[in-house]
């Protein structure tokens, strides 16, 4: 029988159980922390071997040795599935209580991802280039989008729904609201969320082709911004609206995804509205849904790509819903832009600086542009309201916004 609330009853908070991460910014609590109140902690490194230009570009490289498939998996052995089983099993004892309390089928997984495998089928077809053949491991499945989503349930041996979700840079944003959705639909009792995204040729020749790429670390809302980095991450949260009994990883706080907007706005496949109109929507949403003011905000984790076009119309959109009273940074200097998993990377530095009650991530930014009309991070400061907004605006105008924030279990 499905357990939902009656149309008079409020839907219960989505609390956010457990959340594994690892990216450019580290793989252990201690280097996390670390670099979101130093900077200079996080593995942004100079490239020049990947660009078919050799054009050299910053990256977000994760410096962690990363999990092993096991052997019964094997067909899913990929860089991709091994950053996001790196990023599990720093959530799976919670997940398995999660099993144990509530039933295989009744767990979901939901994924953003916009790469897969496709650093591996990069390796392989240059294989088949040199040798006119592929290597005896390979599978063209392991680029299909699903395939992350469908590894993480093999090996967790969950039955619930478990797809992919796909929208350029705000996919891991998504993952959000179609969890909450299947929560207060009383479909499961909890979800896996996430986004996973590696580094790959495709993706960074791909901006490049589009001018977008910048030769050096990336300088968000600067006079002198000129592009993006690329990065690769894996954050997991485990969803939930009841308690999870035996849970080992503890609770420091109850932090919950309080609120989530979207919007399409289709403007340009590739250039945000000037104005922001798709932003201005989804930060709204987003607050519409938490059922708070903007003032209850107390720091907003930019998009904040440090291209010219982005961080104008973001500074328009926040300054509409904001005001100029509200804390903003962008924390891709710290991670790169971790493309799919961006929403749920900033998803995941929110969680840590509400966790562990860290200060905001500063933009370091001396030489704001004369078309930034926000207040920025630019000293140390602990949040001072009750909730973190974080935008991801994608490819097409598809947006999403998520507030995150302390509640009541």
């Amino acid at each position: 029988m499905l357990t939902q609330p009656s149309p008079t009853q409020a839907p219960l908070p989505t609390i956010i159980r457990d959340c594994g991460f690892i990216s450019a910014m580290g793989s252990t609590d201690q280097e996390i922390k670390l670099s979101i109140m130093d900077s200079r902690h996080a593995n942004m490194l100079q490239d020049t071997s990947t660009l078919n230009t050799q054009t050299e570009t910053v990256v977000g490289r994760v410096a962690t040795p990363l999990a092993d498939i096991p052997v019964q998996f094997k067909r899913y052995q990929s860089r991709n599935n091994q950053l996001a089983l790196s990023a599990l099993l720093k959530i799976e004892t919670t997940v398995q209580s999660a099993i144990a309390q509530f039933g295989s089928n009744r767990i979901a997984v939901v994924i953003g991802t916009s790469t897969s495998g496709i650093s591996d089928g990069e390796s392989a077809y240059k294989q088949h280039l040199d040798s006119n053949q592929f290597p005896s491991d390979f599978d063209y499945t392991k680029q299909e989008l699903g395939n992350t989503s469908e590894f993480i349930a093999q090996y967790l041996g969950t039955t619930g729904p478990c797809y992919s979700i796909s929208t350029a840079c705000s996919s891991s944003g998504r993952v959000f609201i179609t969890a909450k959705r299947m929560l207060n639909a009383g479909l499961v009792d909890a979800v896996i969320v996430g986004g996973v995204d590696t580094l790959c040729q495709l993706t960074l020749n791909g901006f490049n082709g589009l001018e977008a790429l910048s030769t050096s670390l990336c300088q968000p809302f600067s006079a002198n911004r000129n592009g993006i980095n690329i990065g690769e991450s894996a954050a997991l949260m485990l969803l939930s609206h009841q308690a999870i009994e035996n849970q080992l990883t503890p609770e420091n706080k109850h932090i919950a995804l309080l609120g989530a907007g979207d919007s399409s706005d289709a403007h340009h496949i590739s250039a945000p509205h000037p104005d922001g109109h798709g932003a201005i929507k989804a930060m709204q949403n987003a607050l519409d849904d938490a059922g708070l003011e903007a003032n209850d905000i107390g720091y907003i984790n930019a998009h904040g790509t440090a291209t010219p076009l982005n961080d104008s119309m973001e500074s328009k959109a926040i300054h509409h819903v904001f005001g100029e009273n509200t804390l903003v940074s962008s924390t891709k200097p710290l991670t790169g832009h971790t493309l799919g998993a961006a929403s749920a990377t900033e998803a995941a530095i929110a969680w840590y600086i509400l966790n562990y009650d860290l200060p905001l991530p500063k933009q370091g930014c001396n030489d704001k542009a004369s078309d930034i009309d926000i207040r920025l991070v630019e000293e140390e400061c602990k949040l001072d309201k009750k909730a973190i907004l974080s935008n991801s605006f994608a490819f097409g105008g598809n947006n999403i916004s998520l507030i995150f924030g302390y509640t009541d279990e």
